[in-house]
């Protein structure tokens, strides 16, 4: 799957996640690489750093990792769906309160980048799977329209923006 969606296959809301994927380059090849880009930089922080908050109401570094792996796990449910066809409307989800009930604090760094790798790889599993004319179809995703496509790009732009967070505000 070569290039990004169209403006017209996504929110614009929804381009500040999609303007970070490279306009030139394969689809998965950059979700291949921001994988092994994000794993290796987490890898390399202590269980110290873990629990780091860079102000008293924002996520802990293992929070954000977890939020990274349960965002993955419903983008990817979500262009399985827009993949397969499936016109059943998908709804939203309260980022803020699944990380509130999730208990990420418990875990341990090392754990919750294992749960988060194993969601990128099955997620990159389905994009290697998914035949050309799955990229364009299109759902219902919180009663707008998303492509496939759409969906991998945010799915990039998504854990980028992390990443970004991550290099300036924790660790900058």
């Amino acid at each position: 799957m070569g290039r990004r969606p169209e403006s017209s296959e996504y929110l614009e809301e929804l381009s500040k996640y999609v303007d970070l994927v490279p306009a030139e380059g394969d689809i998965i090849t950059i979700f291949r690489e921001q994988t092994d880009e994000i794993c290796t930089f987490i890898s390399n922080l202590t269980e110290e750093q873990g629990g780091y908050r860079y102000a008293p109401e924002k996520w802990s570094i293992k929070e954000m990792v977890g939020h990274l792996a349960d965002t993955g796990r419903i983008m990817s449910y979500r262009l399985l769906c827009i993949a397969r066809g499936d016109t059943t409307p998908l709804p939203g989800f309260e980022e803020k309160d699944y990380v509130l009930t999730a208990n990420f604090e418990a875990h341990t760094l090392k754990a919750l980048l294992a749960h988060y790798k194993l969601v990128r790889e099955s997620t990159l599993l389905l994009m290697e799977t998914l035949p050309e004319e799955a990229w364009i179809r299109k759902g219902i995703v919180n009663e707008a329209t998303l492509s496939a496509r759409a969906q991998a790009c945010i799915m990039i732009g998504h854990d980028h923006h992390h990443l970004n967070i991550l290099k300036e505000r924790y660790l900058g």
